[in-house]
C-alpha cells in the first residue's frame, strides 16, 4: 500500500485587481489554458483589415498605380513575422504614394514588438513619419500653408509613435511574463531545496535514534549469544547460539548500511547488489534453488538493490511461514527489464521456534519501491498451497 500523499495547498482567491494584472502580463491561468490564436489566422486578419482600410479611403478618381501600391503594402503584412523590417520597407511605398496607412502602422508595430529598441525600429519610425509629412505629388505639398505643415508633422509623430509605443508595451509585457515565470520556477526550486533539507534533517534524526536504540540492543544480543556459546557444553545449544550471533552480526551490518543511507542525501553508500545473490542464498536458512541470468552492464544500482531486497524479503517470508519448503528463485533479464520470481511450496515441517510475523509490511514496501522505480510487484498463492512473488523492474 502506497503512503497517503499530503494534499496540495489551495491557492488563495484572486481579487479583481490581481486578476487584471495577471491578464495584462499574460500570467492568468484561465487565459493560459485557452488555446492561442494560430499565427496564420492573425496574419490574414491584419491583411483583411488593412485592405478594408484602403478600400474605404481610396477615392474613385485615384490613379491605378496608387491602388496597386496600396494592395502590395497590405500583402507585405504576410512577412511581418519572419521578416518584420522587410515587411515595413515593402509597405512604405503604398503609404507614401497610396492609401495604405493602416498597413504601415501594423508593420511598424510588429517590428517594434519583435525588435524593441533596435535601430530598425527607429529607422522604420522615421520612414513612416516622412511618408506622413511629405505629400505626393510634390505640387500638393508645396501648396500647403505652414500651419498645415505643422499639423502634418504632429500627425506624423502620432502615426509613427503609436505603433512603436504599443509594440514596446507588448514586448515589455512579454518580458515581464517571462521574468514572472522564472521567479515562480525559482520559488519552486527554493521550496524543493527546503523540503530536501527538512527530509535530510529528519533522516539524520531517525539515524541517530536507530543507532542509539536498535543497534545497541542488537550488539547486546550478539554478545550474549557469544557468551552462551562459550559457556554451554551442549553442542546443539552452541550451534543455536552461533546462529543467533551470526544473524545478529548480519543484521547489525544491514542496519549500519541503512543508517549510512539515511545520513546521506542520496543512496551513495554501500547498497545491496543483485550479483551477491549467491551469498544471500547460501545464508538464507532454507533450501533454495537459484536460476539467474547474466546481469546487463546497464543495470542501475537502484534496480539491483530493489531486486536483491525482493529476494531477501521473500526468503525471509519462506523461513517464517513455510518451514521445510524449498524456495525457487528465478532472475531473468532482458535489454529492458529485470524479472524476479520467488515461489515456494506448502510448509512441510514444523517451525523450530516461533518467529515474529512482521505485520505484513515487507511486501507492501517492495511494491512501493517497485512503483517508484517504474516497475510492479505481483503476489499470489500457487495451486500446491504455496506462495509466489513476481516483480518486474526496468533496467535503467
Amino acid at each position: 500500500m502506497s503512503p497517503d500523499r499530503a494534499p496540495e495547498p489551495t491557492p488563495p482567491p484572486r481579487g479583481p485587481v490581481r486578476r487584471l494584472v495577471d491578464q495584462l502580463v499574460g500570467t492568468d491561468p484561465d487565459t493560459q489554458r485557452r488555446p492561442a490564436v494560430p499565427g496564420w489566422v492573425a496574419d490574414i486578419t491584419f491583411v483583411v483589415v488593412a485592405l478594408l482600410d484602403v478600400w474605404l479611403v481610396v477615392p474613385d478618381e485615384a490613379p491605378p498605380y496608387t491602388v496597386w501600391l496600396s494592395a502590395a503594402s497590405c500583402a507585405a503584412l504576410l512577412l511581418r513575422r519572419p521578416l518584420p523590417f522587410l515587411a515595413l520597407v515593402l509597405a512604405v511605398p503604398g503609404f507614401f504614394a497610396g492609401w495604405a496607412q493602416l498597413a504601415v502602422m501594423f508593420a511598424l508595430g510588429s517590428l517594434a514588438t519583435r525588435k524593441q529598441c533596435h535601430w530598425h525600429v527607429w529607422v522604420g519610425a522615421a520612414l513612416v513619419w516622412c511618408c506622413r509629412f511629405v505629400l505626393w505629388p510634390w505640387s500638393e505639398m508645396l501648396a500647403l500653408s505652414w500651419r498645415m505643415h505643422v499639423l502634418d508633422a504632429i500627425y506624423g509623430v502620432i502615426v509613427a509613435g503609436m505603433p512603436v509605443a504599443i509594440g514596446l508595451l507588448i514586448g515589455a509585457r512579454t518580458e515581464l511574463a517571462t521574468r514572472l515565470a522564472e521567479l515562480a520556477a525559482s520559488r519552486d526550486r527554493e521550496r524543493q531545496l527546503h523540503a530536501q533539507a527538512v527530509r535530510a534533517e529528519e533522516r539524520a534524526r531517525l539515524a541517530r535514534e536507530m543507532h542509539d536504540g536498535v543497534s545497541h540492543d542488537i550488539t547486546l544480543i550478539a554478545m550474549q549469544a557469544s557468551a552462551l556459546s562459550a559457556a554451554s557444553a551442549d553442542d546443539e545449544t552452541r550451534r543455536t547460539a552461533a546462529t543467533i550471533r551470526t544473524l545478529s552480526t548480519r543484521t547489525l551490518e544491514e542496519l549500519r548500511t541503512l543508517l549510512g543511507v539515511l545520513r546521506s542525501d542520496a543512496e551513495d553508500g554501500p547498497s545491496p547488489d543483485l550479483r551477491d545473490l549467491d551469498d544471500l542464498v547460501r545464508n538464507a536458512g532454507v533450501p533454495v534453488r537459484l536460476t539467474a541470468d547474466d546481469l546487463p552492464d546497464t543495470l542501475s544500482a537502484q534496480v539491483s538493490a530493489a531486486a536483491y531486497r525482493t529476494v531477501q524479503e521473500c526468503l525471509t517470508n519462506v523461513r517464517k511461514h513455510a518451514p521445510g519448503a524449498t524456495a525457487h528463485v528465478d532472475v531473468t533479464t532482458s535489454s529492458e527489464q529485470v524479472r524476479v520470481e520467488v515461489r515456494n511450496g506448502a510448509p512441510c515441517a514444523p517451525a523450530d521456534s516461533p518467529l515474529p510475523s512482521g505485520g505484513g509490511y515487507g511486501l507492501a514496501g517492495l511494491a512501493e519501491r517497485a512503483r517508484l522505480l517504474g516497475g510492479d510487484v505481483d503476489t499470489g498463492t500457487t495451486p500446491d498451497g504455496g506462495f509466489r512473488v513476481r516483480a518486474h523492474y526496468p533496467v535503467t
